[in-house]
């Protein structure tokens, strides 16, 4: 019996996980939409997260181009550089560098927030209301999520390929020209579209993940904070989970 329950516990979870996302999907179409908590929640995930998102990429950026050119000298193809500074930024550095800020900063806030509604049962007082949760404490929260950040790819991945230019050319001693050159040559439109929708896919999975711990948690305080760990350690879970699928189908599909 304890083996049994250990088993389809998790399981358990995953599918009420995924039935609230379910009803997060279809509720988003649904009038009424709380359109100031999305603004309220929008802010809050892009005030808390471009910061530490910006400061964070420089270092992963140049960490990978020093790698990368290194390997390029070496054969003697250090003007390719800009091509893979590119490819990198774009495809990998700027939705993953993004996703770990906004589930370690966003989604952990909203899990909080959550969790201390379920406790203070605000959430049955919402149902009794006649008013869903769902609808109108999580589909905000996730699409806010969602879109800031799609729209912090953006960012980061320009301010990636800045740092990357110089790091290469005044430390490394790229040619400025073949750098720019090359920037285009493996990196187009589908990588660029790629890394954004990677974005909104991370973005949204952490969101999804935050609230449903929130609104599943038990045990008081203690239950909180347990829950806020579990959403930091499942958000990065599903983050190389959804970047390895969306790469491959990426890759794999004809173009």
């Amino acid at each position: 019996m304890i083996a049994t329950g250990a088993v389809t516990k998790p399981l358990r979870g995953v599918g009420s996980m995924f039935a609230m996302a379910l009803d997060t999907v279809v509720l988003a179409f649904k009038p009424p939409f709380a359109w100031r908590e999305f603004l309220l929640q929008s802010w809050f995930v892009a005030r808390v997260s471009i910061f530490p998102t910006l400061l964070l990429t420089i270092p992963f950026t140049v960490l990978v181009v020093f790698t990368l050119n290194i390997l390029l000298l070496e054969f003697g193809a250090a003007d390719f550089s800009g091509s893979g500074a590119s490819t990198a930024s774009v495809t990998q550095i700027g939705p993953i560098v993004t996703v770990l800020v906004v589930s370690g900063a966003a989604a952990t806030a909203m899990c909080a927030d959550l969790g201390a509604r379920t406790i203070r049962e605000e959430l049955d007082a919402l149902r009794v209301l006649g008013i869903n949760p769902v609808q109108a404490l999580v589909v905000p929260r996730v699409l806010a999520s969602t879109v800031v950040a799609a729209a912090l790819v953006s960012l980061v991945t320009i301010v990636g390929l800045t740092g990357s230019f110089f790091f290469s050319v005044f430390i490394q001693h790229v040619t400025p020209g073949a750098f720019a050159a090359g920037m285009t040559l493996l990196t187009g439109l589908p990588e660029i579209i790629l890394g954004v929708v990677k974005g909104a896919l991370f973005g949204m999975s952490a969101a999804m993940i935050a609230c449903y711990k929130g609104m599943s948690v038990g045990g008081g305080p203690q239950g909180v904070g347990n829950a806020v760990n579990e959403t930091v350690v499942y958000s990065f879970m599903a983050l190389f989970v959804i970047n390895v699928i969306a790469t491959a189908v990426f890759y794999v599909s004809p173009r």
